[in-house]
């Protein structure tokens, strides 16, 4: 089996779950993903600890990562959701950190790989010895991908990085919302400096199709996850 393929549509998306830890949670998940045909759905804020894999009985299987130490905080957490067909194409999967997971796929070309890294980023106002961490690692894995592979990289960075481009057309449009912060400046020089582009930002959509988190007092806030290639 092939994760990518020329004569094949693969779609992938990425969701900021809030939780996993609650019953029947990642039941409704895998429900929501058959809805929307995703083959690969990243998952952050999942809470659940350690890592592992977990085959759901609605057949998709479940690789995750989070804090290791005994009797860690149930905060943070990432992973991947895939269907069986996905499963079957998966070549290797490392757990990086509560905040980091990888993993690698077999394409239809044999000496290509695809690398999915799903991210959970430190909020805008976390020290910067924990954002510095988190881009250093994040950098890291980007190292580690071959130069003849594909990667995708997504997740919630929580990240504002604005409509202006100016000095960043290479990594991305004019179609973001809000003004650029902290995180989305420290974003935006990651995926300069690795080639990549910010997808979400290149096209025009409404701008209810670009916010992705809502206030409790129903502010709609500017998009903080992306996905990027």
């Amino acid at each position: 089996m092939h994760l990518l393929t020329p004569k094949k549509s693969t779609l992938v998306g990425t969701w900021n779950v809030r939780t996993m830890f609650q019953a029947g949670k990642a039941a409704t998940i895998a429900k929501e993903m058959v809805h929307y045909n995703l083959s690969v759905l990243g998952l952050g804020e999942t809470r659940w600890t350690q890592s592992g894999e977990v085959n759901l009985p609605s057949g998709q299987s479940v690789i995750y990562s989070d804090h290791e130490e005994d009797g860690a905080n149930h905060t943070e957490g990432v992973a991947i959701m895939m269907t069986k067909e996905t499963r079957k194409a998966l070549i290797a999967w490392e757990p990086i950190s509560s905040r980091l997971i990888t993993a690698s796929f077999r394409t239809n070309n044999r000496i290509v790989k695809a690398h999915i890294i799903q991210c959970y980023a430190p909020t805008n106002d976390a020290v910067d010895d924990v954002k510095a961490r988190f881009y250093d690692s994040l950098n890291h894995l980007r190292g580690r991908v071959g130069a003849r592979d594909f990667i995708i990289l997504m997740g919630d960075f929580n990240a504002k990085i604005g409509g202006r481009n100016e000095g960043y057309e290479e990594v991305m449009g004019k179609h973001g919302v809000g003004k650029m912060n902290e995180n989305g400046e420290m974003f935006v020089e990651t995926c300069g400096n690795n080639n990549l582009i910010i997808g979400g930002s290149v096209f025009l959509h409404k701008t209810k199709h670009k916010t992705t988190w809502v206030s409790p007092d129903r502010y709609r806030k500017p998009n903080r996850s992306h996905l990027y290639l």
